[in-house]
């Protein structure tokens, strides 16, 4: 029996058998790639025309094209013969293990995705959440940061943010200022009600619709209150709010209007 000969058949055999898994997974490979490349394109039009933010583009498509690649990578080694289900097995326990030790990290993620997708704020808008007022700076894949009123940073975890209840100033485009003035029950309350008015309808930022409303609040111990009721853009408010109770002030003391006040009482002794 010539043994060279059948040394040289096992070794054809194992040659042609491996040489077309080879083949077979390179083919898998070249042509995979080229269908994640394409899908990846697909949906990064389909990200542009839904107008998603930039950050959260760029993470999803990496996250996207990192499991495609995973799961080709696995193909690939099927295909050479090596036991995909182990492998699949460890990534599996490390993806489960990962995810736990990122518990937090994965819910400020998931709360990050929605309010990119959903888009109940945007940048520079003013919000009030998590017991904190300010205008939307960034909003990041794991934190949205504030600018607060005295110029502080703020930065809220996406998860508290996403699952709370969010104020948004800005997406009506306008405000109402809501200030209560006293009056002496001394005071007419039509002369007052003219008085506030003017001050309101006189100021630039004012709106005229909706219309200002003055109108009598309540019956206190000390003093007659009124409800005045200005609406302005959301980025005049604080400027309506600080003009509007100076002015107020300086029209009811030139209207002789008193503004209750509590008086304190000095008693003398004589020596």
């Amino acid at each position: 029996m010539d043994l060279t000969n059948i040394d040289t058949e096992k070794w054809m055999d194992l040659i042609l058998d491996y040489g077309l898994k080879i083949v077979g997974a390179l083919a898998i490979w070249i042509i995979g790639s080229w269908v994640i490349k394409k899908l990846m394109k697909g949906i990064k039009k389909v990200m542009l025309k839904q107008e998603y933010d930039e950050s959260l583009q760029k993470f999803l498509l990496n996250l996207v094209g990192w499991i495609l690649k995973i799961v080709l990578i696995i193909v690939a080694l099927g295909t050479l013969g090596v036991e995909t289900t182990s492998f699949a097995a460890i990534l599996a326990a490390a993806g489960l293990a990962i995810g736990m030790a990122l518990q937090g990290s994965l819910g400020n993620f998931a709360g990050g995705v929605l309010l990119m997708i959903f888009k109940p704020i945007r940048v520079g808008d003013l919000i009030e959440a998590q017991g904190e007022i300010g205008v939307v700076k960034e909003i990041e894949i794991f934190t949205t940061k504030l600018t607060g009123l005295s110029n502080r940073e703020i930065i809220i975890p996406n998860a508290a943010l996403s699952n709370g209840n969010i104020i948004n100033y800005t997406t009506e485009g306008t405000r109402r200022v809501d200030l209560v003035f006293g009056v002496s029950y001394d005071a007419d309350i039509k002369q007052t009600k003219e008085v506030i008015m003017n001050v309101l309808t006189s100021h630039p930022k004012v709106l005229k619709d909706p219309a200002p409303a003055v109108t009598v609040l309540e019956l206190a111990d000390s003093s007659v209150n009124f409800a005045t009721r200005p609406w302005c853009k959301s980025e005049d408010y604080w400027t309506v709010y600080f003009d509007v109770t100076e002015n107020v002030k300086l029209a009811l003391d030139a209207a002789g209007i008193e503004i209750p006040y509590p008086h304190s009482v000095e008693i003398h002794k004589d020596a």
